[in-house]
């Protein structure tokens, strides 16, 4: 990355510009990342929660079959996977501050729709449209904040960071990362709060199962709706910056080339998109995002399923689903911190999935329930602190912004079609309890990801060495503007 001088263009003093760095990205802090933390939660919330509904009395009540239920899974992943790209190419256009509200708002009324369906056919349109409306989200979270920090700052606000090299201190970077540390706290909130709203049972004539969804999928539509009025559009539109501070942040994103220093370079290109499928190392990222999706979403939708075939049932079943998922909070903390210090992005993805390695060849090995469930200690943990790195690591590489909207889109796409293998793994192709095939094919999911991972850190060394090369024999005036991540002042992020 960029070396980050003194921002130009403000006409500030080195003291003025001391004195806003302290300040500026405090206030992005406080008024930015918490309300898209709170968006990628509800998100993931949303989504997954149909897994506890399940265990909660579902697939009884709708009298739908173990085939039945994987197929409204994988509905509902055509449509999301479908929105990722074309939503990414139209948010800046069309203003994340209106258009993230608006898909809270939607997927939050399909959400509660979820609690009212009689039949397995409302299920499946219910899924379908559930997928449609949330599937620009977490390309479009991950582009909107990418227009707000810098490539340095933005790591540490998805768990990954820079915060010695750049004045951050510890105490401000649990604040910073909790924005992907949020979809582990999903596992843990949704079990807690399945096991409490269960027993709403028979209120309103309604099971505790459509409870959960009615409830939740409300929280999220009334959210929604507030989000209107505090999302900024941009950093040069935010009402809570001074005009230097706006001026600042801009320079600064300018400056790291997290924005194009001509808006015009940020138009619509598919020039930009076919250079984002060319890049080896997004093809790299994209394939361990496979990997990682299918680990991922496996446990995402069937925790609570495995928690209960090990002997647990009803709500003993929802609440031992979630200490896995807070450990996985924990270890997504530390290893912000530890990725930080030390710079090591690539090796983060890479730890993790050998804890996945670790935790699914416990389970293939065993058939005691007790070193079953310890072993989801480290499955789910590895799965859920390995993601921010990866999802970042493709951000802060790819430039200018067509460029890396394109990158994050197809990273999610990558993502989702891991997704939708592992509905079917442990929904249907794998039977319970020891869903041996799907282990299996875990067990090589999480290899594939070391592999892949250690390749992409191999590769752009040798392109960051080939870049310092360059910078010895050319003037960076010398250099085509269009270049964007290729640009010999562009040092990827290992």
């Amino acid at each position: 990355m960029d070396v980050l001088d003194k921002p130009d263009g403000c006409n500030l003093s080195e003291q003025e510009s001391a004195v806003l760095e302290g300040v500026v990205w405090r206030k992005l802090d406080k008024w930015v990342l918490p309300m898209c933390t709170a968006f990628q939660l509800i998100a993931f919330f949303d989504r997954t929660t149909i897994g506890n509904a399940r265990v909660a009395g579902m697939q009884t009540a709708l009298n739908i079959s173990d085939y039945q239920y994987t197929l409204a899974l994988t509905l509902t992943y055509v449509p999301y996977v479908a929105m990722g790209l074309p939503s990414n190419l139209i948010l800046k256009r069309i203003g994340p501050h209106l258009m993230l509200p608006a898909m809270v708002i939607s997927w939050g009324i399909v959400a509660t729709m979820q609690g009212l369906v009689t039949s397995y056919t409302g299920l499946l349109l219910c899924r379908l449209f559930l997928g449609l409306a949330e599937g620009g989200l977490f390309p479009g979270l991950i582009l909107y904040l990418s227009s707000f920090y810098p490539r340095e700052r933005l790591q540490i606000r998805s768990d990954q960071g820079s915060s010695h090299r750049n004045g951050l201190v510890p105490d401000v970077l649990l604040q910073d990362n909790c924005f992907f540390a949020s979809v582990s706290l999903t596992g843990a909130f949704s079990g807690l709060l399945a096991a409490a709203i269960t027993e709403m049972n028979g209120i309103g004539g309604k099971p505790g199962w459509a409870w959960i969804f009615i409830l939740e999928g409300s929280f999220t539509f009334v959210f929604g709706i507030f989000s209107f009025l505090l999302l900024p559009r941009s950093p040069e539109t935010a009402h809570f910056l001074s005009s230097d501070e706006r001026c600042y942040v801009v320079s600064t994103l300018k400056r790291s080339r997290a924005i194009s220093d001509d808006d015009g370079k940020d138009d619509f290109s598919w020039m930009e998109v076919l250079r984002s499928i060319r890049s080896p190392h997004v093809f790299m990222i994209c394939v361990v995002e496979i990997c990682n999706g299918t680990v991922l979403y496996g446990l995402a939708f069937f925790e609570p399923t495995i928690v209960a075939g090990l002997g647990y049932s009803g709500n003993q079943a929802q609440l031992m689903s979630v200490p896995p998922f807070v450990l996985a909070f924990l270890a997504s903390m530390i290893s912000a911190y530890v990725s930080d210090r030390y710079g090591c992005r690539g090796l983060m993805v890479v730890f993790f999935a050998i804890w996945c390695i670790i935790g699914f060849s416990v389970f293939y090995a065993t058939i005691s329930p007790h070193v079953q469930y310890a072993s989801l200690f480290f499955s789910v943990t590895g799965a859920y602190a390995g993601a921010p790195a990866i999802v970042t690591w493709i951000s802060n590489n790819s430039a200018p912004h067509i460029r890396r909207a394109s990158s994050i889109a197809f990273a999610f796409v990558a993502t989702n079609a891991g997704g939708i293998l592992a509905t079917w793994l442990l929904g249907s192709l794998s039977p319970a309890p020891f869903y041996t095939a799907a282990t299996i094919i875990f067990i090589a999911m999480s290899i594939g990801q070391v592999v892949f991972a250690a390749l992409n850190m191999f590769y752009l060394f040798r392109q960051n060495r080939a870049k310092a090369e360059s910078r010895f024999s050319m003037a960076k005036h010398d250099e085509p503007q269009e270049l964007g991540d290729r640009s010999a002042w562009f040092v990827y992020s290992l």
